[in-house]
């Protein structure tokens, strides 16, 4: 009997503990990402729709900052799952390397805009959790995340077009 009070107890601790993460995301991350989503929109209002979409079709022409440039911009003005209709910018041949890069960003970008993936927010904090136990600075784990996905984000774009253009030769034959 007390083993399955136990296991009774047990369970709702895990559920007070979840009611308790979720209360604290409510006081704290959440008016964080409406205020940052808030901001980027009125950018975009500022700077006017037609200029980032010329922007965009601007990065496109080369292959360094169609796998950076672009994928940045699509995650920081749009988000999450929005940013890939920046994808509408690109020819088709790069529309898969496109979406791959801008996939491979969504994670890295979180620490410093944590509004372009809520869904990210959580795989973040948890490692941000561990960061700040250790004592450590959260910001330079967030700086490093976003440099080292820029990086990741320009390899993943160039073999994914090199793969894609090698399966498409190989289909056309």
């Amino acid at each position: 009997m007390e083993f399955i009070a136990g296991l009774a107890n047990g369970f709702m601790e895990l559920f007070k503990a979840g009611a308790a993460t979720f209360a604290a995301w409510v006081a704290g991350i959440i008016p964080l990402i409406v205020v940052l989503m808030t901001a980027v929109s009125a950018v975009i209002k500022l700077i006017g729709e037609e200029r980032v979409h010329a922007l965009a079709k601007q990065a496109t022409k080369n292959i360094i900052t169609r796998y950076t440039i672009l994928p940045i911009l699509a995650v920081l003005f749009l988000g999450n799952p929005m940013c890939y209709s920046f994808g509408r910018f690109v020819e088709p041949k790069h529309k898969p390397s496109f979406y791959d890069a801008t996939v491979s960003f969504l994670h890295p970008v979180t620490g410093l805009f944590p509004h372009a993936n809520g869904g990210e927010l959580f795989v973040y904090m948890g490692i941000a959790a561990g960061i700040t136990t250790l004592g450590l600075p959260l910001g330079e784990l967030a700086v490093r995340y976003f440099l080292v996905g820029i990086v990741v984000i320009f390899i993943r774009g160039v073999v994914t077009e090199k793969i894609y253009a090698s399966m498409k030769a190989k289909e056309e034959k």
